[in-house]
């Protein structure tokens, strides 16, 4: 079960200072904020370029530390700027928390994310960030890479654009240290949802 892993990520921001994207989050947190408190629910969709590694990443932590802390402030999704595949080594890291993943079939499988004990239930699949499963307006883009970031200026129907970026890690396919690199990503998304969410709550 995935809140094991997620507990001791939470206990390991609460002893270490976080510096990281504090403005992109402080941001992000008072957006939610705002729509929470008119009454909707904020829509966040998280752009790389592939839509394979860390959007994939940031639409599952969005949906699953909001479970874990029993907050339902916002609806995740994500897309990039070209279509290809949920990378399977993305797959991997996230089965490695504690997470249930079913793979569909096809190329550009549609891959079901569950736990044992959360209510969480996530699709993860590639697309592009204007895909009619999207919001087509009234969300929140959230640049989780360099490239989409300074590739796409605009993103049309979004309310706000937020860089949130973090390193590739498929700099480590291959290689020894491949496991290690995919770990670290998803951690460090889970770290800045964590973050993110408990800032909102205190907004709210």
């Amino acid at each position: 079960m995935v809140s094991v892993w997620l507990n001791k990520i939470e206990g390991a921001l609460k002893k270490l200072p976080v510096d990281r994207h504090n403005e992109a989050i402080e941001t992000l947190a008072s957006w939610i904020a705002d729509q929470v408190k008119n009454g909707e629910k904020a829509r966040l969709n998280f752009i790389c370029t592939h839509n394979s590694r860390r959007s994939q990443f940031a639409q599952t932590w969005c949906s699953v530390v909001q479970s874990f802390l029993k907050l339902d402030h916002a609806d995740s999704f994500s897309g990039g700027t070209e279509v290809t595949a949920c990378n399977p080594r993305t797959v991997e890291a996230l089965q490695r928390t504690g997470l249930i993943v079913e793979q569909g079939a096809g190329n550009n499988p549609v891959y079901s994310v569950t736990d044992d004990e959360l209510p969480v239930k996530v699709q993860l699949w590639s697309k592009v960030f204007d895909d009619e499963k999207n919001p087509g307006g009234k969300f929140a883009a959230v640049m989780t890479c360099d490239h989409a970031d300074a590739n796409c200026p605009f993103i049309p129907g979004a309310s706000i654009r937020v860089p949130l970026t973090y390193t590739d890690p498929k700099h480590a396919d291959n290689s020894p240290d491949e496991s290690g690199a995919y770990d670290k990503t998803c951690a460090l998304i889970a770290t800045d949802m964590l973050r993110l969410f408990k800032l909102a709550k205190l907004k709210i």
